[in-house]
């Protein structure tokens, strides 16, 4: 879907805004990279998946789902990018290698000369996925630890990092970082994945407390259910039926997220908002924007 579909809604100006967007090969990476696309932003897609070499370490997940490769690729996104309005640069970066993320943002500095919007998104924690959702902690593997927080939480630290020469010569920036909150409340069943989310929307809060003397922001932003590739493929359907399938009624479609982080960045008063988590449903009460079949979609609760 494009914005055509929704006509009521109309994006915000992100005119002369560079971002870099992070694993937004698929899912809500690549809806948010649509949404500053749209609003006008040049956009630097970045991933592992290409159109030559999809991402490997996703076998467990492959067979789950019975897909032959990961869907979608930073060529693809990076095209959407362009095509909705803005412009979209692929850029193939493995976010747990600091060379490659350091190389990233060399380009970024060479090619624009600024930064004004770090979209942490980059997570490794499908790697490790065996579709066991619900389990004490002592029956998860503990490859869980490695995909979620060295391929997940450090991510994002490292990626701040290098971004951090490029904002801080212009005395103002935006970081946004994915993650999971439901209001404090404990993610029961998955111990993994409820430490390395709380670690995630610390990082934001610590980044915030940091960079607050240096006028750069930094938010946490939490989606509820959203309707990526893999979970419109568990529930065998797609963007086009998923209100066929019940199950689904309480899903947002990753360009949700996306139209809540163009609204951030388009706030010039957005520094209010640094060191917090932000649920979606709540900046789309307050932005006043939908998701992209019209509705507004209630903050997920577990």
């Amino acid at each position: 879907m494009d914005q055509k579909q929704n006509s009521k809604y109309n994006a915000p100006s992100l005119k002369g805004c560079v971002a870099v967007v992070t694993g937004a090969s698929r899912g809500a990476g690549r809806g948010i990279a649509m949404e500053l696309g749209a609003a006008g932003a040049t956009v630097y897609v970045t991933g592992r998946s290409t159109r030559g070499h999809p991402a490997e370490g996703y076998d467990s997940l492959l067979a789950l789902s019975k897909l032959p490769a990961v869907p979608g690729t930073i060529d693809d996104t990076a095209n959407e990018v362009s095509r909705l309005g803005g412009k979209g640069i692929a850029v193939p970066c493995d976010h747990t290698r600091e060379e490659d993320v350091a190389r990233l943002f060399a380009r970024v500095q060479k090619e624009q000369g600024r930064l004004d919007l770090l979209v942490n998104n980059a997570w490794g924690g499908h790697e490790s996925f065996d579709g066991v959702f619900d389990a004490p902690f002592w029956e998860h593997p503990l490859k869980h630890w490695d995909t979620m927080f060295d391929h997940g939480v450090r991510n994002h630290l490292l990626s701040s990092r290098q971004a951090m020469p490029l904002m801080l010569g212009q005395g103002k920036g935006l970081l946004v970082t994915t993650t999971f909150w439901d209001r404090g409340r404990y993610l029961k069943g998955n111990l993994f994945y409820d430490l390395a989310k709380a670690s995630i929307t610390r990082l934001a809060f610590g980044m915030a407390e940091e960079l607050r003397p240096h006028g750069i922001a930094s938010v946490a932003v939490s989606p509820g259910w959203m309707r990526t590739e893999f979970v419109l493929t568990g529930h065998q359907t797609d963007e086009d039926h998923w209100q066929e399938r019940p199950a689904l009624s309480r899903t947002e479609s990753p360009r949700y997220l996306g139209r809540a982080v163009a609204a951030l960045a388009a706030d010039p008063q957005v520094m209010e908002k640094s060191g917090d988590v932000h649920l979606v449903a709540h900046l789309a009460r307050e932005y006043a924007f939908t998701d992209i079949d019209g509705r507004h979609v209630e903050a997920f609760e577990m």
